[in-house]
């Protein structure tokens, strides 16, 4: 999980996110809405695909990268749990 929240501490990661959680898109198509390097672009789906945040499917020339919301999903479950155990120790 440690390597998930640094993924999510970059702000070009987290905009590349809310671009995904848009629509699918190309390398390219990501690249085209940051004023970085294409590497710069390449190192952070990189980090993003490591955590299982992003999926990347080929498809012809081009790879495709996609949100994968299982992940954040199970992450804010997390919290929610965490934070309900909390509420019931105060409780008692």
């Amino acid at each position: 999980m440690n390597r998930l929240f640094k993924a999510l501490d970059d702000p070009t990661r987290r905009s590349i996110l809310e671009l995904l959680n848009e629509k699918d898109m190309s390398a390219g198509e990501i690249f085209e809405c940051f004023n970085i390097s294409k590497p710069s672009i390449s190192h952070h789906l990189d980090i993003l695909k490591s955590c299982n945040l992003v999926v990347a499917i080929k498809k012809g020339q081009f790879v495709y990268y996609s949100i994968n919301t299982s992940v954040l999903e199970d992450t804010v479950k997390w919290f929610y749990n965490f934070t309900k155990k909390k509420d019931h120790a105060d409780e008692n």
